[in-house]
């Protein structure tokens, strides 16, 4: 099955592009609900200290990686749709969970307190973890297809790196803020800087590490799509919708 895509030069299909953005949204979805919980990875890491930072550590450096691969092979206008796409899939997610939990439950399942500890979804979090998706997603994607302008196309390593260092940057900032400032978790702004330069480091590190991963992946993917986008005479409004994705044959 492929994915046809309408962009300023035409219409295009592609043979990969809807398992790259499922990936991408999965990872997203993923990321959402396993974020209530705050792990120390200093095991991990191999601190000396202890290094907390909420779950979603472990699988959302994977949308980025993911978002430069879009950004990478499709081109801006193609991850902006994947990336609207996404959040939408998220938002759907997180109303589905929130109307079961507030559905009466049946009377001999005793596990709702449970269910409420686990998936409960507070509106901090899930604004923070909203607002800071569509401010981080959008300006990796933008710095990476700058920089592949700028560099002409050489230099992946280079783009991947400073497009997540920024992304990340922007993105861990907004969520650590709006989901924890002033609360029992993060009760200060020395806390908070904490929690940030350490989920911004790990998040870039993720990327550096990666970086063969999403080499091998890029080259491999330009070369079956037939396809590596410059984007020229893009739009990098980041408004327009997801529409003209389309499944076809």
């Amino acid at each position: 099955m492929t994915l046809s895509v309408r962009t300023e030069g035409g219409e295009r299909q592609y043979r990969y592009l809807l398992p790259v953005a499922l990936l991408f949204t999965g990872a997203l979805i993923v990321s959402n609900i396993i974020a209530i919980k705050v792990v120390n990875i200093s095991g991990l890491v191999g601190g000396a200290f202890d290094y907390f930072q909420p779950a979603s550590i472990i699988i959302f450096p994977v949308a980025y990686i993911v978002g430069d691969i879009l950004t990478e092979v499709y081109g801006y206008s193609v991850a902006r749709r994947v990336i609207w796409s996404g959040f939408f899939a998220n938002a759907l997610a997180v109303v589905a969970i929130v109307i079961a939990q507030e559905i009466p439950a049946a009377p001999f399942w005793g596990d709702q307190d449970a269910y409420e500890a686990i998936l409960g979804q507070t509106w901090r979090i899930v604004g923070g973890s909203f607002t800071a998706i569509l401010v981080g997603e959008f300006a990796n994607s933008f710095v990476l297809a700058r920089l592949k302008q700028i560099t002409q196309g050489r230099f992946l390593w280079l783009r991947t790196i400073s497009s997540t260092f920024i992304g990340q940057g922007f993105d861990s900032a907004v969520f650590l803020t709006i989901a924890f400032f002033g609360t029992a978790t993060i009760a200060n702004g020395e806390a908070l800087w904490a929690f940030f330069w350490r989920a911004w480091l790990i998040k870039t590190v993720y990327e550096v590490v990666a970086t063969p991963l999403t080499y091998l992946v890029v080259n491999t993917m330009k070369r079956l799509e037939g396809v590596d986008v410059y984007d020229t005479d893009t739009n990098f409004n980041p408004i327009p919708l997801p529409f003209g994705l389309r499944k076809g044959r």
